[in-house]
């Protein structure tokens, strides 16, 4: 916007006066934008933007250096869930002492789920991607993965996150686990992190569920009565802090600092991009803001 033109509109080729009282050719007017948009400086290691209608580029920043992807490692999880044919969103699965032996072991983020309750899938994909449930994550990899043993249907789950990586022609992404806590192998980029995401988001069930802040599920106990969880509540602060916000998945660690895969709308354009290893839950929104702002503002 150009200051000092009070009301008037530049309509003619003519010259006209601005607030010094200089004269411009609307030819000068035309040739420049009338705001620049400058480039955000992030705190993040990594970081990539992309126009989510044409999968167009708007920002970059190491956006092919592999990196640590911490819980954003289980917006695959979900996608390859929701990716089974004949899927039964509300098949119901027991849980095993094994997925709560395994949150304990490893002081995960979890969902509280209790040994010996029923809970359908529907229910474990929000425990999953809500408060980031590395119990919801063990339940689903060895419910989805093939094999006689649950060391092997968990490696066949892996298996199947790997393959639709390479079905997307990532490649510089690999998975050693289902939920982010990997053994040295489990990596990602900017880059491709955002079109694992944006390919997820083509999945009805994977929108509803990562712009939900909040879920309570009711689980059937071993006796057979309902159990009324804690809600799980998302651990996306944007979709608080940031209007239009759509999704999608947080993730953290001692290797992967603090990551925030993203999406949101505004004025019918929807943008996404990821930011990894950035310092504080504070800052990976903050580098987040900034990114989504600066795609607006690049779209218009």
């Amino acid at each position: 916007m150009i200051t000092g033109i009070k009301g008037t509109r530049l309509r003619r080729a003519t010259a006209v006066a601005v607030t010094s009282g200089a004269l411009l050719a609307t030819g000068a007017l035309t040739a420049a934008p009338a705001q620049a948009v400058t480039t955000p400086s992030i705190v993040a290691k990594g970081g990539y933007l992309m126009n989510n209608a044409n999968s167009s580029t708007l920002y970059t920043k190491k956006a092919d250096t592999p990196l640590s992807t911490g819980s954003t490692t289980k917006i695959m999880t979900a996608k390859v869930v929701l990716a089974q044919s004949n899927l039964n969103l509300d098949k119901k699965v027991t849980i095993q002492k094994a997925y709560s032996d395994y949150v304990v072991k490893n002081n995960a983020s979890q969902a509280h789920l209790i040994v010996g309750d029923k809970v359908t899938v529907r229910q474990l994909l929000y425990g999953l991607m809500l408060p980031s449930g590395c119990d919801a994550a063990y339940a689903l990899a060895d419910t989805y993965g093939s094999g006689s043993t649950r060391a092997a249907r968990v490696s066949n789950f892996i298996g199947k996150m790997n393959s639709a990586a390479k079905s997307l022609k990532l490649a510089h992404t690999h998975f050693d686990s289902f939920d982010g806590i990997g053994k040295g192998s489990n990596y990602s980029t900017p880059r491709d992190l955002t079109k694992i995401a944006s390919s997820a988001m083509k999945n009805s069930m994977f929108r509803t569920i990562v712009k939900t802040k909040s879920y309570t599920a009711k689980t059937k106990t071993k006796t057979g009565s309902t159990r009324t969880m804690n809600p799980w509540i998302n651990t996306n602060g944007l979709l608080s802090s940031y209007s239009g916000t759509i999704g999608v998945k947080t993730g953290s660690g001692p290797e992967a600092k603090y990551c925030l895969v993203f999406a949101a709308t505004r004025n019918g354009k929807t943008v996404i991009g990821t930011v990894l290893a950035s310092s504080s839950i504070t800052q990976r929104e903050t580098d987040a803001k900034k990114l989504l702002n600066y795609g607006f503002a690049r779209l218009g």
